[in-house]
């Protein structure tokens, strides 16, 4: 049987104190700390977070009959304990000074289990700090069958999560300059040895983006800006500053038959210093038990709020194994290229829910892709994909009503189905439940915001977005969208070259910047990235042929309408560009017909601006339940 010690040794931080053989070690490693020191901390330890006065101090160290000049002693004892764990009086991390009362360890403290093996020998866990890399797990019995009970991976991310958010409690509490504090969690490096195994890495990054994003005062770098840092040799001051953050958690994920390791580090970026780290290797069925001891924790000690009574999710391994890949697949909302991925994605999501009616995500994940893949008619119908993402959305709501992704979806279907009111609602509400998912942001700035007419709440809910998600160049495509809409030209063309600086094949940002240059009045240049692009098939040809009726080459702009008839989003611009407003307005209705989400944005583009003022404008956007003027 083993036995178990809870007091014998204790962990803060990078360190483990043996009470009972006076070692101090530091990632394995043994300190030189001298007697009185040490003495002190062990003080230290058995009342951690409360006052340590001078006198209970001089009690333990210099016995009544000791005649000793007790406040250079102490301080003596003091300063080599601060030397020796890398602290300082002025910027403590470990041990605070209360003037002229005593001390105090601010450090999260927890007892380390210390089992007696088979050979006699202590076990002890892996202790904090250690390297991201680690060797890998024994194998188990039955390595290729993962049938444990199992209570959910998703809870090994909450435990995880609740854990750097514990380590940043004490932190937390005595920071000395108040304001907002930005995170930005890295992909967690797979060191699984099993093909394409990437998928789990990758989601179980997502999920703890995903619940530090509902932590009150924490915000948290979205998704595609920490992924751009993928398999790249990281410095932290570099993550930081491209991203904006603070805080930067890192780490890595082994999988083993029954077994999961998870290293983890949680760095200060402005002084690379490690707030905290930690090492687990858990039996999965021990996940839920290690979760509610951390939570009582934090609810008792550290009073942060872990989100406004979000849910959490069991489910059984292989539906969440599905759920990480439909939601990895998800991502890619480049189309044609991502269409087929999306499609994927949609069809691993049907799969987990069926095997798992009741979870709640892979609704949420379903109705987020199906609003990816629809947004314009030539890759799926709109139609049929606002009538599946609002029965995945409704129902995602009515298994978890606080889940912030579904909202943003019955946002996005209330704005094609033109009841804006209810729309702008249920976008606030899934900015009010996440406020760091830029994705609700960015939609909301586009689909109902845009249409509205109100452009300054736009270009700040697209800001929000970019600040959110600094690296996305789709992030930044949308606020440059936008932006011209706004008429702020030179700033779009600013932000276009740079993000073709960084990817010369962002065929929206080519697109945009053209569109920028074609209302500065440079239509040469602008024309050639257009006729480049059709002859790539990249390009929205309604451009191109706005921009040949706008140089007086007629002919060559009804040749782009005569290509694409069955296009009316093409002619719209095309008959724009020739003063045509009948058949402008006539492809405007179509269009309507058709139900293409893009209407509403559409009469927001300066190259519609011819029609603005006719009455056929107003009584359009009447219909649409739009304001009369933009």
């Amino acid at each position: 049987m083993d036995t178990t010690s809870l007091t014998s040794r204790m962990r803060f931080g990078a360190f483990e104190v043996d009470l009972r053989s006076g070692e101090v070690r530091k990632q394995g490693i043994r300190l030189k700390l001298q007697n009185q020191p040490f003495q002190v901390l062990a003080l230290l330890l058995e009342h951690s977070g409360d006052v340590v006065t001078r006198e209970e101090l001089r009690q333990r160290l210099w016995p009544a009959d000791t005649f000793v000049d007790f406040d250079t002693g102490l301080n003596s004892a003091i300063k080599k304990l601060r030397e020796v764990l890398g602290d300082s009086a002025d910027e403590a991390r470990y041990i605070e000074t209360l003037p002229r009362r005593g001390y105090r360890l601010i450090a999260t403290v927890e007892s380390v289990e210390v089992h007696q093996g088979a050979n006699g020998r202590v076990a002890m866990p892996p202790a904090n700090g250690q390297q991201i890399a680690e060797p890998a797990l024994p194998p188990a019995p039955q390595p290729t069958e993962l049938k444990p009970h199992f209570l959910g991976w998703r809870n090994a991310a909450v435990a995880l999560v609740v854990l750097a958010v514990l380590a940043m409690g004490s932190w937390w509490l005595f920071r000395q300059n108040d304001g907002p504090y930005t995170i930005a969690v890295l992909p967690f490096k797979n060191l699984s040895t099993e093909p394409d195994s990437d998928y789990f890495s990758d989601g179980l990054t997502d999920e703890i983006i995903s619940d530090l994003s509902i932590i009150e005062g924490l915000q948290v770098k979205s998704r595609t800006s920490s992924f751009s840092f993928k398999d790249k040799a990281n410095n932290i001051h570099e993550v930081g500053a491209q991203l904006g953050a603070k805080l930067v958690l890192e780490g890595s994920v082994l999988r083993s038959g029954d077994k999961l390791r998870i290293n983890a580090r949680l760095v200060r970026v402005s002084d690379d210093v490690s707030l905290w780290s930690n090492s687990f290797d858990r039996e999965l069925k021990d996940v839920f038990a290690i979760q509610d001891e951390i939570s009582r924790s934090i609810v008792n000690q550290l009073r942060l709020k872990l989100g406004r009574g979000q849910r959490r999710y069991n489910t059984n391994l292989e539906a969440y194994d599905l759920y990480l890949k439909a939601r990895t697949l998800s991502q890619n909302q480049v189309l044609p290229e991502g269409r087929a991925h999306l499609l994927e994605g949609i069809d691993l999501f049907e799969q987990v829910i069926a095997k798992d009616p009741a979870f709640a995500p892979a609704y949420a994940g379903l109705a987020t892709t199906y609003g990816r893949l629809s947004v314009t008619p030539r890759s799926f119908s709109p139609d049929e994909a606002n009538s599946k993402m609002r029965a995945a959305a409704e129902k995602a709501l009515q298994l978890d009503p606080l889940l912030a992704e579904a909202y943003a979806s019955m946002g996005l279907v209330y704005a094609r189905d033109h009841n804006w009111q209810d729309s702008e609602r249920s976008f606030r509400r899934s900015i009010e439940l996440n406020a760091s998912l830029s994705e609700s942001r960015r939609d909301f700035a586009m689909w109902v915001l845009l249409p509205l007419g109100r452009m300054e709440e736009a270009v700040r809910e697209s800001r929000k977005a970019v600040e959110l998600d600094p690296m996305s160049a789709q992030v930044q495509d949308y606020l440059d969208n936008v932006l011209v809409s706004a008429g702020r030209y030179d700033e779009v063309i600013e932000n276009c070259r740079r993000v073709l600086l960084a990817n010369p094949n962002d065929n929206i940002a080519e697109q945009l910047y053209a569109r920028a240059l074609m209302q500065k009045g440079r239509l040469n240049e602008a024309t050639a990235i257009f006729e480049k692009q059709e002859q790539a098939g990249t390009s929205s040809p309604g451009f191109l042929g706005y921009a040949y009726a706008m140089a007086g080459r007629r002919a060559d702009a009804e040749k782009v309408a005569a290509k694409y008839p069955e296009w009316p989003w093409v002619q719209v611009f095309v008959y724009a560009g020739l003063n045509d407003k009948d058949r402008a307005f006539q492809a405007l209705e179509e269009m309507a017909a058709t139900h293409d989400p893009r209407v509403g944005n559409y009469l927001t583009y300066p190259e519609l601006a011819l029609l603005r003022g006719d009455h056929r404008l107003t009584e359009f956007r009447q219909r649409l339940g739009m304001p009369a003027v933009p």
